[in-house]
């Protein structure tokens, strides 16, 4: 099988005709058109504050499958710059993110088509300064001689803006019939290495492990947890259960946390950790639900129940700064809702429902260094939402950026949340949208049942259900049993 190859070269500056935020417009559509405009890729596809709080980076769609990075400067009129560029064909970028100020990670996807007519899916960390200069990848240099092929380099575990590197899992493929030479590469896994984002000097911190599918580390870059899941005897496959090792501040050995397993959703499963309490926040079951517990990381392995809910199960946690900073505990009723761990977020979160009313889905996205700054989204049902920078010092609120401004104009119809009977009498909860204006008597119905099993519809805007209610069905939306 051919090694896959990534072209820097697809990641060009875009063409004088490409569009750029300041030449978009947000007139008025007519709603004979606004079904038509649902299904376009969303005017904003990622979004990040850079460290000093002064510019966001963000994806915007272009003619056919291209995709633009572009540079803003917060609270300017000037027009964005371009960073860099793909054509889709088949690179595509799928998020830019600051590393720095002026040091970016973008990760560039895509699938390639194999010599034996397999669709093979890739994944591309690259290092760009934010003028689209100096682009260079991350990942291990592919090798004619590789005893396999990689199709993800590894993701970014820590940024490190203050000494301009970040900590990456990265995975290391050994050389084979290479001969005749001490230089042949043979550490083999998931590793850990400390990359200079100028130098691009890697520096070993965990070594690579092939029993290793990911690693956690804390606030100061430790790794402190390894993911491993099982494998089937002699076949390779892998198994449904997933070990997890920690460590001891300040120790290389590593200790059995627990285990989760993926079919019987038994045991527990690491989230992050909280730095300053030397603990891991883990999902693991109560009385036939999931919650949110707090595992002690010194030896003790004492545990503490953060958060459970007796009607449904606990989500997850929601983070900020790239994910490295856990905010509070989210769980979905018959809407979503959070609840923060810190009281400065509960107020913000307060303060802005009140000057945003009619955009009740509040996400903090990232703040600055320092946390004067925080980039803020805000959506609803009917609006797919807008992008905020929060200036707490200032006690400003800046619009940005629209996710889709061609709808500004047009109404959106309204998501509710209801139930229905099923055959046995339970009650089933789901998300009825219908045209608006409607009673909804006599229309036409869609039903969208949700992918799984480990999943569920939430109330929110969804572009699919937006259009067929343009074009003049009922669509519901069950969170049918096992959701």
């Amino acid at each position: 099988m051919n090694k896959l190859i990534l072209s820097l070269a697809a990641m060009a500056a875009v063409p004088a005709a490409a569009q750029t935020p300041a030449a978009q417009t947000s007139a008025a559509q007519p709603a004979a058109d606004a079904a038509q405009l649902y299904g376009v890729r969303a005017n904003v596809e990622g979004i990040d504050l850079s460290p000093d709080g002064r510019h966001v980076v963000f994806l915007q769609p272009a003619s056919g499958r291209r995709t633009v990075a572009y540079l803003a400067e917060v609270g300017s009129t000037a027009a964005p710059s371009v960073i860099v560029s793909s054509d889709g064909n088949p690179e595509r970028l799928r998020r830019c993110q600051f590393a720095t100020d002026t040091r970016l990670i973008c990760t560039v996807s895509g699938m390639v088509m194999s010599p034996e007519r397999v669709l093979i899916a890739f994944s591309r960390l690259i290092a760009v300064d934010t003028n689209g200069q100096n682009a260079a990848t991350l990942g291990q240099q592919d090798s004619f001689y590789d005893s396999r092929l990689r199709q993800f380099d590894g993701e970014i575990l820590n940024y490190l803006p203050e000494q301009g590197a970040v900590l990456m899992a990265r995975d290391h493929v050994a050389e084979a019939g290479r001969m005749n030479t001490r230089l042949v590469r043979t550490a083999s896994g998931l590793g850990v290495d400390r990359i200079d984002l100028h130098s691009l000097r890697a520096t070993p911190v965990e070594a690579p492990n092939d029993n290793a599918a990911g690693y956690i580390t804390d606030a100061q870059g430790n790794v402190r947890i390894m993911i491993a899941p099982t494998v089937r005897g002699a076949t390779g496959q892998l198994g449904n259960r997933t070990d997890f090792f920690y460590r001891r501040a300040g120790s290389r050995d590593w200790t059995p946390l627990g285990s989760y397993n993926g079919l019987t959703h038994e045991g527990m499963y690491p989230l992050a950790i909280d730095t300053a309490r030397d603990a891991v926040y883990v999902l693991k079951g109560l009385n036939g639900r999931d919650a949110l517990y707090r595992v002690k990381l010194d030896g003790t392995m004492a545990t503490e129940l953060v958060y459970a809910n007796e009607h449904v199960d606990v989500d997850g946690l929601v983070a900020i700064n790239h994910g490295s900073r856990p905010i509070g505990v989210t769980f979905t009723e018959e809407r979503e809702r959070v609840i923060y761990f810190e009281p400065e977020f509960t107020a913000m979160a307060r303060s802005l429902a009140r000057a945003i009313p009619t955009l009740p889905l509040i996400d903090f996205v990232q703040t600055s260094a320092e946390g004067s700054r925080v980039l803020v989204h805000a959506g609803s049902d009917t609006d797919a939402g807008r992008y905020y920078v929060f200036d707490r010092t200032a006690h400003s609120l800046n619009e940005i950026l629209m996710v889709r401004p061609q709808l500004e104009q047009v109404t959106g119809a309204n998501v509710r949340a209801v139930t229905y009977p099923a055959a046995d009498g339970t009650q089933v909860p789901a998300y009825l949208t219908l045209p608006p204006g409607s009673s909804g008597r006599g229309l036409p119905t869609v039903i969208l049942p949700h992918g799984g099993p480990s999943a569920r519809d939430t109330w929110g805007f969804d572009w699919l259900p937006q259009y067929l209610a343009h074009q003049g069905y009922a669509v519901l939306q069950a969170n049918y049993r096992g959701s």
